[in-house]
């Protein structure tokens, strides 16, 4: 029989110059160095932030869903 699960989400901001891509690809090795369990990533919202009429970095906010530890 399976043991129950409980989870949790906890929601980060994380930012690229390169791409929105990359930019999840920060925010999930950062949060991987300190959550444990790490079961999902539900991309939220992306937005660009623009400097001197160019796009200079592009951000992700994102739920990392990971489960609690017995």
């Amino acid at each position: 029989m399976e043991s129950e699960r409980v989870a949790r989400i906890a929601e980060i901001i994380a930012g690229s110059p390169i791409s929105f891509d990359d930019a999840i690809k920060v925010g999930f090795e950062r949060a991987n160095r300190t959550l444990r369990g790490i079961t999902g990533i539900r991309i939220l919202e992306q937005r660009v932030a623009v400097k001197d009429d160019k796009m200079s970095e592009f951000r992700v906010r994102m739920e990392v869903i990971f489960v609690l530890e017995e």
